[in-house]
C-alpha cells in the first residue's frame, strides 16, 4: 500500500511539474527580451512595443510550435511561403506599440511611422485609428518595403558581378600581387 501510494504521489507531483511550465498550446508566450533571437533574421528581440509571435500546427505534430520576432514584418514575411500561412489555427500575435501587451495581428490597426526593428514602420494597437492600416493592407505595406530593400540589394550585387565579370585576369585592371609587392 506505502509503494502504491508514493508511485501515485510521484505521477500526480510529475503532471503537477509538466502542467506549470513550457509552452501553454495557444497564444502569445512570455519574450525572454534581450535574449531571445528573431527567427527570420535572428537579431535579438529588444523592442517591447514592435516584436511578433506566430504559433502554428505543422502537419507531423501533435503540438504548436511557437516561433518569436523582433518586427511584425520580419514575421509575415517568414510566413509567406509556409503551408500552414493560411490554416486558421495558424496565430499571429503583435505587441501593442502603445506598450500594453500581445494583440491578435488579424484584428489590430497599424499605424505607419514608427520606427520599428526591422524598418517596416508599422505599429500595431487595438483601437482604430485615422489612416490605419488594417492587416490586409499593413502586409501589403510590408511587402513594397521588402521589395524596394531587395530591389536595391540585387540592384547592387548585379552591379559587383558585371565589374567582377569585366575585370579580366589578363587585363591591365587586373592587381594579382603577391605579398610584399609592389606595383610600379
Amino acid at each position: 500500500m506505502t509503494d502504491r501510494f508514493i508511485l501515485l504521489l510521484s505521477g500526480v507531483l510529475l503532471l503537477l511539474l509538466t502542467a506549470c511550465g513550457g509552452d501553454p498550446g495557444s497564444g502569445p508566450t512570455d519574450v525572454k527580451w534581450d535574449r531571445d533571437a528573431c527567427e527570420r533574421c535572428r537579431m535579438v528581440l529588444s523592442d517591447r512595443n514592435h516584436a511578433a509571435q506566430v504559433r502554428y500546427f505543422p502537419a507531423d505534430k501533435k503540438r504548436s510550435r511557437l516561433l518569436k520576432f523582433d518586427d511584425i514584418g520580419c514575421a509575415l514575411i517568414w510566413l509567406e511561403d509556409k503551408p500552414w500561412k493560411d490554416d486558421p489555427k495558424t496565430q499571429i500575435w503583435v505587441t501593442d506599440r502603445n506598450g500594453s501587451g500581445w494583440i491578435d495581428a488579424r484584428n489590430a490597426t497599424y499605424i505607419k511611422g514608427d520606427i520599428t526593428p526591422m524598418e517596416y514602420g508599422l505599429g500595431a494597437q487595438d483601437a482604430p485609428a485615422d489612416g490605419g492600416l488594417d492587416f490586409a493592407q499593413a502586409k501589403a505595406h510590408i511587402f513594397a518595403v521588402e521589395e524596394r530593400f531587395n530591389l536595391h540589394g540585387v540592384d547592387l550585387l548585379k552591379r559587383l558581378e558585371e565589374r567582377q565579370d569585366q575585370r579580366q585576369p589578363d587585363s591591365p585592371d587586373s592587381h594579382n600581387h603577391n605579398a610584399g609587392e609592389t606595383h610600379q
